[in-house]
């Protein structure tokens, strides 16, 4: 008699736990809010990485445009020096190139060149445009599978001042 009744209380809640419709796990709800916080955890990392990259891109820009700006454009020698050490596009742009050349890739960057945009507008200021492709941890194989990368275009502006 007990086991029947048990057979039956247990039939009872059974039949309870169906109509309702739930069936006490939780196991699905915990792996999505897993997969939603990995996925966060991914992306700040990625965003992380490109905005380390950025300023790496920029601290070389800074670095070629102050280069730049010191080396001396042929006519310098002469029509003399003014207000400002007088450069031209393709000294800007040179000095701008040999001075990558020159230091190694940071770290998360693939690739970076010399842009249009390189050059002198005054005659008296280097302006250096550089474009560099972004390495990303964790999402950078998926994303070059795909055909896509990082682009990232920094500009730097210096000019030397004579006193």
């Amino acid at each position: 008699m007990t086991a029947r009744r048990a057979a039956a209380a247990l039939r009872s809640r059974l039949r309870r736990t169906r109509v309702s419709g739930e069936s006490g796990q939780v196991t699905l709800l915990v792996l999505g809010f897993t997969l939603v916080a990995a996925m966060l955890i991914v992306g700040t990392v990625a965003v992380t990485s490109v905005q380390l990259s950025r300023m790496r891109l920029l601290d070389a820009a800074d670095g070629a445009a102050l280069d730049a700006a010191d080396s001396l454009d042929a006519s310098a020698y002469e029509r003399g020096l003014g207000k400002a050490v007088p450069v031209s596009d393709e000294t800007v742009r040179s000095t701008a190139e040999a001075y990558l050349a020159d230091r190694p890739l940071p770290v998360g960057m693939l690739a970076w060149r010399v842009t249009s945009g390189t050059g002198s507008p005054d005659g008296q200021r280097a302006v250096v445009r550089l474009v560099g492709e972004a390495d990303l941890p964790l999402v950078g194989g998926v994303l070059r599978g795909l055909g896509g990368s990082v682009t990232l275009t920094v500009e730097s502006t210096a000019r030397s001042d004579l006193q």
